[in-house]
């Protein structure tokens, strides 16, 4: 097995494999396609056939694929000290060995078909902009610190600039619940969705997710939304919607052991 970069005279053979399968591969079309600035990836090559991938971004944030041997000789080649690194399941173990993490998680890829689509828009949806940058930061903050407790208003405005759909729900003048999501020329991809904590168990979330799949169904033929598996709440409300159980990976933050 021949491990190498993913270099221009590559690509045509990259670009064949992601497509067989782009919800599983979307961060490699995405990240190589929009921020190859800030994406390195490694191919594990075995006879003119891709067997694996490994895509860094930003030097921190990992996403692992392919047989169990192409990821162990992947992962020999991967030398930061602190990771935000997603796997496969099968994959934990030698991940594990490399890798001392500070927090694990399960974590569920769920994709809709255009056509499989069940919306429930039952709240009157806001599309935002950088003047609730602040408020949306805030939410997620509170949402879930552990994921997003360092965002700022900066990141969304640049996330904005970058082409992030924000849509809100208002009550009162004030941001009660949020989503956003980004288009490819693949499909969308909803990356956020929060609610604040007085306005839960109100239907504002399934409201905003099902007009995030209006707005991506309208360009795209299928979106797609990653949740934790031990979150049954967010879950549900994404079935509710249409969204369908695809695979499941193993997620972590560590450092180098």
């Amino acid at each position: 097995m021949e491990i190498v970069p993913l270099e221009a005279s590559s690509e045509p053979m990259f670009w064949e494999h992601v497509n067989q399968d782009i919800p599983y591969y979307y961060f490699f079309a995405s990240d190589w396609k929009y921020n190859k600035n800030e994406t390195k990836i490694l191919l594990a090559l075995r006879e003119n056939r891709i067997d694996g991938m490994l895509l860094v971004y930003r030097h921190s944030i990992v996403q692992l694929r392919g047989t169990q041997e192409a990821a162990k000789a992947l992962l020999e080649r991967l030398d930061l000290e602190k990771v935000e690194l997603q796997a496969l399941e099968q994959h934990k173990p030698y991940v594990l060995e490399r890798y001392k993490p500070t927090s694990t998680h399960q974590m569920m890829l769920m994709v809709l078909h255009k056509g499989e689509e069940s919306l429930h828009v039952k709240h009157s949806i806001a599309k935002l902009d950088a003047t609730e940058a602040e408020q949306i930061a805030t939410i997620m903050k509170k949402a879930d610190p552990e994921f997003w407790g360092t965002t700022t208003d900066q990141n969304i405005i640049d996330g904005m600039n970058r082409g992030a759909n924000w849509l809100g729900i208002k009550i009162n003048g004030e941001l009660a619940s949020i989503g956003n999501a980004r288009l490819t020329e693949w499909g969308g991809h909803i990356g956020v969705v929060a609610t604040r904590e007085a306005h839960r168990n109100k239907g504002y979330a399934t409201s905003i997710v099902s007009e995030l799949v209006r707005k991506i169904l309208e360009k795209l033929p299928i979106a797609m939304i990653y949740v934790l598996s031990d979150n049954p709440p967010a879950i549900r409300a994404y079935e509710k919607v249409g969204f369908k159980k695809y695979k499941t990976y193993f997620f972590m933050r560590g450092e180098k052991r």
